[in-house]
C-alpha cells in the first residue's frame, strides 16, 4: 500500500476498529458536533473496505453519555494531581512495606501498543515486578505457549492471503462467521470463486457452517484427540515431507504420542474422520484457522501443537495457501504479545526466564530492578488478591469481575483489595464500581497508537474527536505515574510516536539475539512519518519486510529446528457428575463484544439479541420442563445464571451454549463467568471457558413482562435484561412474585411519578398493560403476563416519544407491518420482512433477498441466518 492512501476523501480520517483482531481499516468522518460517520477503509489490506456489523456501528458509539469526564477519589471528584499522586503515593508505599510483587496490573488487548509498552516497562523495568498480566490470557495465551514450543517464539507463520489461496481452510474452535466476519467474507468469497473447501469443527452448529463441505461435531475437549488421528494417518500413508522433517526436532516422539491415541475421544463416527483426513492430506494448500475453541481449555496448548504437528509434518507451512493460523479475538492482543503483556514475557518476544534477555533489557531500559521469572498469570493474580498477597491493584480498560472465570469470586476479591485503581472510559461496569481511584481514559477516536493484527500487520489508530471532560491516554497517565514515583527520564515522552520509536528500537536488542521480532525500520520514524504511517506488516527492518515465516525450514529455537511435541488427548477437567450433567459452552455473538461497555452503546447492535440466553437440545428441554422463550436456572459450582432459553438443534444433546458479552449492568443473572470454573492450563495458564460443569432447570417465574422507556430504567426484580432502543431502552422482566400495586411498581421503574396513565388490566389472567405520557408523548410503557410477553417489540419501542399510535394494543395497523426481530443490524431487515418476501415467492434464494431487501449485503454475517429461513420455509414443501 502507498504511503498516499488516496481513498479517503477529504474530511475522513484514517484509523483501525476498536473491536476484534481482524484489524479492519475504518474511514471516520467527525461531524463536529461529537458525531462521527465511518466506512470501511478500501485501502487496508485486512479489509479492503468490508465492516462487520459492529465496525459499521461504531459510528453509534462515541458519544459522551455515562462517560467517566474526570478523575474520582473514593466517589468525589477529585483533580488529576491529587489522583495520581495517590497512585503513585500507595503503589510507592506498598512496595516500600510488602515488596515490588505486592501490587500488580491488569491490563487489556484493547489498549494500544505505546500503552501496553509503557505498562510493561513501568511495572517490570521499574517496579521490578512481573506482576503484569492482560486479559489476553483469557483468548490465546495457549497459542502463545504453542507456538513457543514448536517454533522457539511467538511467531504466526502466515497472512490472511492464505486463506484465499489455500484450496483446504479448516476452522477449528472457530466460528470465523460471527467472531471475525470480515476473514469470513473473505473465504466465502474464495469458495464462491475458486472452490475453496470448508471444513468446521466445532461442538455446536455454528454459522459458520453455512459454507462448510463437512462438519464435525466432535466432543467437547477432544480437538487433540482428532489432530492426532490426522497425524496418524499422514503417517501410515507416507504423507509427511522427508525433506522438511531435516529441519525438525520430535518427529518420532510425535508420530508415536499420536499412534498410540484413541480417536474414539472424539465421538465422531470414524467415517467421518476418514473423510477429513482424506480432505487434508488430499490438499497440498491447506490453511488451518484456530481460535477459542481451541485456546480456552485446559489442554489448550497441546491442542495448538496437536495442529501445528500436522502442519509441520507435511511442510505445510510458511508457503502461500497453508499453514496454521491463529485468529485474536481483541484489536491489539497481538500488540500485547509483542511487548510483553503477558506475565510470563518480555517485550520483544524476548523471554523472562532468560537471563542474557533480562540483562539486555535492563540495560537498554536503564531500569533498576528487573523480575528473575513470570509473575502472576490471571487466575492467580485474583487468587492472590483474594488471599491479600497483592494489595494495590490497577485495571486499566478491562472487567474482570464479569470476564474471568469464578466471575463473583473475583468480584468479591477486588471489592476486598486494599487499594484498586481502575482506568477505564466509564464508571458503570461491574469491576469500575468497585474501585477507589478512578481514571478516565481516552477512548477509541480519541486517541493515537499503533496496534497489531492477527496476521502482524501494525496499523494506526487515529483521533478524530477530542476527549470528552478531562480524558488522558493510558500511556500518559501511566508515564505521569511512572514520573511521580521517581523514574522522570524513564518515562518522559512527549507523545505516542516517542513510545514507538523506543519499543522498535528495543526490537533490535531481540534481533541480535536471533530472533523474529524486528521493527527497528520503526525506530527513527519521525512525529510525521507517525501520523501518515500506513498498515505494514513486521517484520520491518532494513532486511526484512513482512512476508511469511517458516518455509525456509529455519525456526527461533535455539538448535534453530522447528520441534513437534507429543500430545495425548485429555478429557476437560470438570467432570460431569449426576448432580451436573450438562456440558457448559461459552461464547460470542456477532453483534456484541465482550462486556458490551461500547458495543452496547448501540441500538441496532441490540436489535438481533436483546438478552442473555441458553442454547440447549430439543430432547434436553423437554426431559428439563423447559419451554422456548422461558427462563432456565443455570448452576456450577461457582455461581448460579438465570437465562432465556432457546431450544436448537445446534448445541448436542448434554451440551448447552450461553453468550458471555451480559453484566451487572445489563443482565446480573446473565453474568455466565460465574459458572466457568477457574480450570487452567497448565502451561499456558488460559482458563477452561467452553467446558464448565451445570445444572439445569426451570427457574419458574409467577410474571413476565416487557418494557420500554425513554429514559434509562433501573430494574429491581429477579430477572432482567436492560438493552438499548432508538428512542430509549427496552427491557425484558420477569419475578417470581407479583407486587401489590403495578402502578406504583412501574412509577418507580422508569421514575415518572406524575406523568398521565392509560392502562388495561386483567387481574384474573395476571394481564397488565400500562402507558405513561408526559405533554401527550409517550414516555414510557410496560406490559406484563403470566407467560412470555407477545408484544411487537420493534413496533412499541418506536412509539416511545411519539404522541400517536396505540402503544396498549402492542401491536402495529394493518397498515404498519411488524418487520419482526432485526436479522441484518447492518441494513435493519427484520425476521418478518424476510419471511414476508419468501412466503410471497419474490425472493427465493440468499442472494434473491439480497437484492429485494438488502439484508445481507452488507458484511453478509447475517446470510447463514437468512439461509436458515429459506430452509426451514422450504421443510413444509418436502413433507407435501
Amino acid at each position: 500500500m502507498s504511503a498516499a492512501q488516496p481513498s479517503a476523501q477529504p474530511g475522513e480520517i484514517r484509523t483501525t476498529c476498536a473491536y476484534c483482531g481482524v484489524g479492519c481499516g475504518v474511514l471516520a468522518r467527525p461531524d463536529g458536533q461529537g458525531g462521527v460517520a465511518v466506512r470501511g477503509d478500501p485501502d487496508h489490506p485486512a479489509n479492503c473496505g468490508r465492516l462487520c456489523s459492529k465496525g459499521a456501528a461504531l459510528g453509534e458509539t462515541v458519544g459522551f453519555e455515562d462517560r467517566l469526564l474526570y478523575p474520582m477519589v473514593n466517589g468525589a471528584r477529585a483533580g488529576w494531581d491529587d489522583a495520581l499522586q495517590q497512585v503513585a503515593d500507595r503503589f510507592r508505599q506498598t512496595i516500600a512495606e510488602h515488596g515490588p510483587d505486592s501490587v500488580a496490573f491488569y491490563v487489556s488487548g484493547q489498549m494500544t501498543t505505546e500503552d501496553y509498552y509503557v505498562a510493561n516497562k513501568l511495572m517490570k523495568g521499574f517496579i521490578g515486578s512481573a506482576n503484569i498480566d492482560t486479559n489476553s490470557r483469557l483468548c490465546m495465551a495457549s497459542t502463545v505457549a504453542g507456538h513457543k514450543r514448536a517454533f522457539g517464539t511467538d511467531t504466526v507463520p502466515g497472512t490472511y492471503e492464505d486463506l484465499e489461496l489455500a484450496d483446504l481452510v479448516v476452522l477449528t474452535g472457530s466460528n470465523l462467521a460471527w467472531c471475525h466476519p470480515v476473514l469470513y467474507q473473505r473465504l466465502a468469497a474464495a469458495r464462491a470463486t475458486r472452490g475453496t473447501k470448508v471444513v468446521v469443527i466445532d461442538p455446536r452448529r455454528t454459522a459458520s457452517c453455512d459454507i462448510a463441505d463437512l462438519h464435525l461435531p466432535l466432543a467437547p475437549g477432544s480437538d487433540v484427540a482428532l489432530f492426532n488421528a490426522l497425524l496418524s494417518e499422514i503417517d501410515r500413508r507416507g504423507a509427511g515431507d522427508a525433506g522438511f522433517a531435516r529441519h525438525l526436532d520430535g518427529l518420532q516422539e510425535a508420530l508415536a504420542a499420536a499412534h498410540a491415541d484413541d480417536p474414539a475421544a472424539t465421538g465422531l463416527d470414524p467415517a467421518q474422520i476418514a473423510e477429513f483426513c482424506d480432505l487434508w492430506i488430499g490438499t497440498e494448500k491447506v490453511v488451518t484457522v484456530f481460535s477459542q475453541g481451541v485456546n480456552q481449555s485446559s489442554s489448550g496448548t497441546d491442542k495448538v501443537n496437536a495442529i501445528l504437528n500436522c502442519h509441520l509434518a507435511t511442510g505445510r507451512i510458511g508457503r502461500p495457501g497453508m499453514g496454521p493460523f491463529s485468529v485474536t479475538g481483541q484489536p491489539n492482543a497481538m500488540g500485547g504479545r509483542e511487548v510483553g503483556g503477558l506475565a510470563n514475557a518480555l517485550a520483544c518476544h524476548l523471554d523472562i526466564e532468560t537471563a542474557a534477555h533480562r540483562d539486555a533489557v535492563r540495560a537498554f531500559w536503564n531500569a533498576p530492578a528487573m523480575p528473575e521469572g513470570a509473575g502472576l498469570k490471571a487466575v492467580d493474580m485474583f487468587r492472590a488478591v483474594e488471599r491479600g498477597e497483592i494489595k494495590a491493584l490497577w485495571i486499566i480498560c478491562t472487567n474482570p469481575a464479569v470476564s474471568m472465570p469464578e466471575a463473583d469470586r473475583v468480584r468479591a476479591a477486588i471489592a476486598g483489595c486494599d487499594f484498586v485503581v481502575v482506568s477505564d472510559v466509564t464508571a458503570r461496569t461491574d469491576t469500575a464500581r468497585l474501585a477507589q481511584v478512578l481514571l478516565p481514559a481516552a477512548g477509541w477516536g480519541e486517541r493515537d497508537g499503533t496496534v497489531t493484527n492477527s496476521d502482524r500487520t501494525v496499523s494506526r489508530q487515529r483521533a478524530f474527536m477530542a476527549p470528552p471532560g478531562e480524558a488522558r491516554p493510558d500511556w500518559a497517565i501511566l508515564a505521569e505515574v511512572g514520573r511521580r514515583m521517581g523514574w522522570a527520564e524513564a518515562f518522559g515522552w512527549d507523545g505516542p510516536a516517542a513510545v514507538l520509536r523506543e519499543h522498535a528500537a528495543l526490537s533490535g536488542v531481540a534481533a541480535g539475539f536471533g530472533l523474529d521480532f524486528d521493527i527497528t525500520g520503526l525506530a527513527d520514524i519521525s512525529e510525521a512519518g507517525y501520523a501518515a504511517m500506513a498498515p505494514r506488516r513486521w517484520p520491518v527492518s532494513a532486511t526484512a519486510l513482512g512476508g511469511r515465516f517458516f518455509g525456509d525450514g529455519r525456526f527461533f529455537t535455539p538448535s534453530g529446528r522447528g520441534r513437534m511435541v507429543p500430545v495425548t488427548a485429555r478429557p476437560p477437567m470438570a467432570a460431569l457428575t449426576p448432580e451436573r450433567p450438562f456440558r457448559l459452552n461459552t461464547g460470542r455473538v456477532r453483534d456484541q463484544w465482550h462486556t458490551m461497555t461500547r458495543s452496547g452503546r448501540s441500538a441496532r447492535l441490540s436489535r438481533h439479541i436483546a438478552e442473555p440466553f441458553l442454547e440447549i437440545h430439543p430432547d434436553d428441554a423437554a426431559r428439563a420442563g423447559l419451554a422456548p422463550a422461558a427462563l432456565a436456572e443455570v448452576t456450577g459450582p461457582g455461581g448460579r445464571a438465570v437465562l432465556r432459553v432457546l431450544v436448537t438443534d445446534r448445541v448436542r444433546r448434554g451440551e448447552v451454549f450461553a453468550p458471555m458479552h451480559w453484566s451487572g449492568e445489563t443482565a446480573p443473572t446473565g453474568r455466565i463467568d460465574a459458572l466457568v470454573a477457574a480450570a487452567t492450563d497448565p502451561v499456558s495458564g488460559q482458563p477452561e471457558s467452553k467446558a464448565a460443569a451445570v445444572a439445569v432447570a426451570p427457574w419458574r417465574a409467577g410474571w413476565f413482562g416487557f418494557a420500554a422507556s425513554r429514559s434509562r430504567p433501573e430494574p429491581g426484580c429477579d430477572y432482567w435484561s436492560r438493552a438499548r432502543g432508538e428512542k430509549g431502552w427496552r427491557l425484558e422482566l420477569a419475578g417470581a412474585k407479583a407486587p401489590a400495586d403495578w402502578e406504583a411498581e412501574a412509577r418507580k421503574l422508569f421514575g415518572l411519578p406524575d406523568a398521565r396513565l392509560s392502562r388495561v388490566s386483567d387481574p384474573a389472567r395476571g394481564l397488565e398493560r400500562l402507558a405513561f405520557h408526559v405533554d401527550g408523548r409517550l414516555e414510557a410503557a410496560l406490559f406484563i403476563a403470566p407467560e412470555p410477553v407477545a408484544v411487537a417489540r420493534e413496533h412499541l419501542a418506536g412509539l416511545l416519544g411519539e404522541g400517536g399510535g396505540q402503544p396498549l394494543s402492542g401491536r402495529p395497523g394493518a397498515d404498519a407491518p411488524d418487520p419482526g426481530t432485526t436479522l441484518c443490524a447492518c441494513l435493519n431487515v427484520g425476521v418478518n420482512t424476510i419471511l414476508t418476501a419468501i412466503e410471497s415467492g419474490r425472493a427465493l434464494s440468499v442472494e434473491a433477498i439480497g437484492a429485494a431487501l438488502g439484508a445481507g449485503t452488507s458484511c453478509g454475517s447475517c446470510r447463514p441466518e437468512i439461509a436458515a429461513l429459506l430452509a426451514a420455509a422450504r421443510q413444509p414443501e418436502a413433507a407435501e
